[in-house]
């Protein structure tokens, strides 16, 4: 179970961070969420790939993740048409928890940042107090679901 929350946060926030990566994320299919991902570790310089698969959902969904070697993800990468979303994650410690910012689309006319917590339990993710720098909560909000922003950053004109 994948339970969290996100934010609209314009900046990084002002914190020592924990680690870089750069993420390629590309989805085979919408309904149900089936994506791969290759992550590059930025500060460490190794790579690896997985295949996540998940519910439909807002703060709280099912999720499914299977490692696949570099040749698995080529192989499932190639049968794509289209460039993956691009992400450039830092992880920072924020109290209890790790607090991912992510910009989404570095340069891109429609790239935009923001932070993710992930929780325990949905009690925990309702409790939590996000202070005011964190921006605008976007955990409910469907355009900024990645999958979405994909399909229309990606599929526009492809029938999808």
């Amino acid at each position: 179970m994948e339970i969290e929350r996100k934010w609209r946060m314009e900046k990084a926030p002002d914190l020592p961070p924990r680690c870089r990566l750069r993420v390629e994320q590309s989805y085979l299919c919408l309904y149900p969420e089936v994506r791969i991902r290759r992550y590059q570790d930025l500060d460490q310089g190794s790579e690896h790939f997985d295949l996540t698969i998940k519910s439909e959902g807002t703060l709280a969904r099912e999720e499914v993740i299977k490692e696949l070697t570099a040749e698995e993800y080529r192989t499932l990468a190639a049968l794509l048409d289209c460039p993956p979303i691009v992400k450039e994650y830092t992880n920072y410690a924020y109290g209890d928890h790790v607090l991912e910012f992510s910009v989404v689309d570095p340069g891109s006319e429609t790239g935009f940042t923001y932070a993710e917590v992930e929780f325990p339990t949905v009690e925990q993710a309702e409790a939590f107090e996000a202070p005011a720098w964190f921006g605008r909560e976007m955990t409910y909000e469907t355009p900024y679901k990645m999958k979405n922003y994909w399909r229309d950053t990606r599929l526009k004109g492809k029938g999808g």
